[in-house]
């Protein structure tokens, strides 16, 4: 690996291994920056590891004021090196502008902290509202376009109560979302605009100081892109599950507003992301005894999450996201 990046970009240094869902990844530390190498898996595609790559590009190019990690180039001028394994397959390495703070799970914002997050989204979809690249119809089991295909993932979850809610929401996103499912606005989206995605300074007025983390960027209804945010906000308040979900909602329409016709199923769609999140947490469970305890742990704090948020009537939901007030009900329409 080190000969590599000398060779390929003139690069010597410390290198750190960092743990990661799914590319190895590194920090490289050198006399002048720091920067962040990944290796994609084998079974993962050029192409797509080439839309990852492209969208930050275009967005360097068409948004340069947007604090979006940056590729290092090579030597010759490309974005990445091919890297041939020892089973005639692939694997691509690249190298990436190391993006220094604390992310977004790291922190205790206020509401117009997580404002101010929501508008950076938005900032991010206006500008790759104009790109395109022949991978970005890839097939990926978080885009929520499939969600309610993926009703045998319930029989992976051992307790009554979850199953019973992961029902519900399966019902609602049914009724609510699939219908209008050929009607949603799309484009291509980050994909993963979550808490450990966004690297923030809570001493800059801009708060947001980088994005990070391709990997799930695709061509999707653009307002499931706000739903993977929402969805690691709502129920975390138990008195107020979606008090900090309308404060990002709140910052994202500042620079992308929501059609009136697509609002009252952002909602729907966070919550069939958090699900989604506790389901596949609870199937891998089952594949991986040895994170067992972990995992299930993990889904325990979404299902309360989901519990909670479902405790409040939808019509509440979107005239709180509207700005509006509620009805002040207290029992729940999401069924």
């Amino acid at each position: 690996m080190s000969k590599l990046l000398e060779k390929e970009y003139q690069l010597t240094g410390r290198l750190q291994q960092l743990a990661t869902e799914k590319d190895d990844t590194f920090r490289l530390r050198t006399e002048k920056a720091n920067y962040l190498v990944k290796v994609s898996p084998p079974d993962e595609a050029q192409e797509v590891v080439g839309l990852q790559t492209a969208a930050m590009r275009f967005l360097e190019g068409a948004a340069a004021e947007l604090p979006v990690q940056r590729v290092r180039l090579t030597v010759d001028g490309c974005d990445n090196v091919v890297i041939k394994t020892k089973d005639d397959g692939t694997r691509i390495l690249r190298v990436f502008i190391f993006v220094e703070g604390a992310v977004w799970a790291q922190t205790n914002p206020d509401g117009g902290q997580i404002a101010k997050v929501g508008e950076m989204l938005g900032r991010v979809d206006v500008a790759l509202a104009a790109f395109a690249h022949p991978a970005d119809r890839r097939a990926l089991v978080w885009d929520l376009r499939h969600f309610h295909e993926l009703t045998d993932l319930v029989e992976h979850t051992a307790n009554a109560e979850h199953r019973q809610l992961a029902g519900r929401v399966f019902r609602l996103f049914e009724g609510a979302v699939v219908p209008r499912l050929g009607e949603l606005e799309t484009q291509v989206i980050h994909g993963d605009y979550s808490p450990y995605n966004v690297v923030v300074d809570e001493q800059s007025d801009d708060y947001v100081t980088g994005v990070i983390d391709f990997g799930d960027t695709m061509r999707s209804a653009v307002i499931f892109d706000p739903a993977v945010s929402l969805a690691n906000l709502i129920g975390r308040v138990p008195e107020k599950p979606w008090r900090d979900a309308c404060s990002f909602v709140a910052g994202y329409e500042r620079t992308r507003p929501l059609k009136d016709r697509e609002l009252p199923l952002l909602p729907v769609a966070a919550l069939a992301r958090l699900t989604l999140r506790a389901l596949i947490a609870n199937w891998r469970a089952e594949r991986v005894p040895e994170r067992r305890d972990y995992l299930l742990a993990h889904a325990k704090d979404d299902w309360i999450n989901v519990e909670r948020s479902l405790a409040v009537p939808l019509s509440d939901v979107v005239a709180q996201l509207r700005g509006g007030p509620s009805s002040g009900g207290t029992s729940s329409v999401w069924s």
